[in-house]
């Protein structure tokens, strides 16, 4: 009974497939959707239950429980774990947000906020995978929910959900590729761990007792002689003391940041305006998440520093702002997937000179190393409400040193790591993009059989070779409200020139992309 279902985009494209008279089914004849009970855990210490991660905790790509439950009070609870490879749909809050369980979430209890999705066929887990990712999929899930506040998914919705059908090379091509981007996740994870435990391995282990949870005090003389232009005690923490002396006792000395040759900085705060058609914008919180779901366009500018608030591959970012429980001092190495976007004001950059001393993979290592790294960042912070961290305290902090070939080893393994991560989000990326150009062509399916039935004539408008990928072209006919003359680009090239998606951006619209044949379209000379 929620009204605004029939106002929504997604009601629209449901409303296409399933007019249709063949050529689709629903969900839940191939796939089984469910989900466990809702849950009513004991809380009980780490050391005595089992982890625990929220929904939003199970896209990080290092999820770290905040809380551990007492496995034999908790109901079902073998309902809770999840395998490598399952398919798991968000169902509170943003709905619809399918991802891939991975090997960092064995052997955790995952949420009943999240759907199960397994499919009835294996044949059929990548075409799943890839649909779900659809921005149409989005749509549908969306104009299904339902919820004042906080918005809900049934299982019995995404089950009603229809689906088109494709072929079996089609199919097998999605599973293929899914396939990859779980064997890419499991293999960044891996790598991950094995340098922290080279870090670790080079330096010892070292078990902290007195972590400084139960208060501790600081003479003021040793506060000003810290150099810190602040009186924030996290950086006195005996916890973080313990671990500075291990690490100069067992480490070759310290470097800072900035004298290990790596420029530091924040690019001013800009404004965010959105734009339909201006550039992806990605938070903090997105840099922790695989493949991040992005949904802020902003209007182009210069966004407060030389490089116009883009990254580049291998610099190093970290989040400053957030509770010290949370993202405040992650760091990422930044991968290809990431060039082009325009990243928060929020993310400090580090950049290695041509004279950087040490690799950018050994310092993103050495930063986040969970025992060794990561609590001397996060002891940077300042502020209550919302901690933060400054760009003057982060190149001036110290980072041990280990022998060079040790050093390089780790930093190998690392960047091997951020890469096969990096991998993985450009493939989800196009498994997402040509799945959503299957349902387009799905629903113009009676254009696209006029299409086929003409493979034989050359057009005057065209050689006798298909159209080139990227070409600009002009609409020799009006067409879905984009009228004729408009000029577009060919964005893909359907089998031997059978179609083309071509993309036509009319001033400050949303960007229009349609499938047309080669009949329809007037190439363009070459500027």
């Amino acid at each position: 009974m929620e009204a605004e279902t029939y106002l929504s985009s997604g009601f629209g494209i449901r409303v296409a497939i399933e007019g249709k008279q063949s050529g689709w089914v629903r969900i839940g004849e191939l796939a089984k959707v469910w989900m466990p009970g809702r849950l009513k855990g004991i809380q009980v210490s780490r050391d005595y239950g089992t982890p625990f991660l929220a929904a939003t905790q199970v896209y990080a790509v290092r999820p770290i429980p905040r809380k551990w439950l007492a496995l034999a009070r908790t109901d079902d609870a073998e309902s809770r774990f999840v395998q490598p490879g399952m398919i798991l749909v968000t169902c509170s809050g943003s709905v619809g947000r399918p991802t891939l369980a991975y090997a960092p979430h064995e052997n955790m209890l995952i949420s009943h906020d999240l759907l199960r999705v397994e499919p009835i066929d294996e044949k059929d887990k990548g075409w799943l995978y890839a649909y779900l990712h659809t921005p149409q999929v989005r749509a549908m899930a969306t104009g299904a929910q339902y919820g004042h506040i906080i918005k809900h998914l049934e299982t019995s919705h995404l089950d009603a959900l229809p689906i088109p059908t494709v072929d079996d090379a089609t199919a097998a091509d999605f599973s293929r590729r899914v396939a990859r981007i779980l064997e890419l996740r499991n293999e960044g994870h891996r790598l991950t761990l094995e340098a922290e435990a080279r870090f670790e391995k080079a330096l010892e282990p070292l078990k902290i007792t007195d972590r400084g949870e139960q208060g501790f005090s600081v003479k003021a003389s040793r506060a000003f002689l810290s150099g810190r232009r602040r009186f924030d005690a996290s950086v006195h923490n005996p916890g973080v003391a313990t671990i500075r002396r291990h690490l100069a006792k067992r480490g070759e000395g310290f470097i800072t940041i900035a004298e290990a040759g790596y420029d530091v900085w924040l690019p001013k705060r800009f404004r965010r305006i959105p734009a339909a058609d201006g550039v992806w914008l990605l938070d903090s919180a997105d840099l922790t998440e695989v493949n991040p779901d992005l949904s802020k366009r902003i209007a182009d500018g210069d966004f407060g520093d030389a490089y116009r608030g883009r990254v580049e591959s291998g610099w190093i970012l970290v989040a400053r702002s957030g509770q010290t429980y949370g993202i405040i001092g992650s760091a990422i190495l930044a991968g290809k997937d990431l060039e082009g976007h325009v990243i928060s004001d929020h993310v400090m950059r580090i950049k290695p000179r041509k004279d950087a001393k040490i690799e950018p993979g050994y310092l993103v290592t050495a930063m986040c190393h969970p025992a060794l790294g990561r609590p001397v960042v996060k002891s940077l912070a300042y502020g209550s409400s919302i901690p933060e961290l400054e760009v003057a305290d982060l190149a001036d902090l110290e980072i041990v040193r280990l022998k060079p070939a040790e050093e390089s080893a780790i930093a190998d393994l690392a960047e091997a790591s951020s890469k096969a991560r990096s991998d993985a989000d450009v493939i989800e990326r196009a498994l997402a993009k040509d799945a959503a150009t299957v349902i387009d062509r799905f629903i113009a399916s009676d254009m696209l059989r006029r299409v086929t039935a003409m493979p034989t004539i050359t057009p005057r408008c065209a050689k006798a070779e298909p159209l080139p990928e990227h070409a600009r072209v002009r609409l020799r006919r009006s067409v879905r409200g984009i009228k004729t003359g408009a000029a577009g680009t060919i964005v893909h090239v359907y089998e031997g020139g059978a179609g083309y998606e071509v993309e036509f951006i009319e001033g400050r619209k949303r960007p229009s992309v349609l499938t047309l044949a080669a009949l329809d379209l007037e190439l363009l000379p070459a500027e």
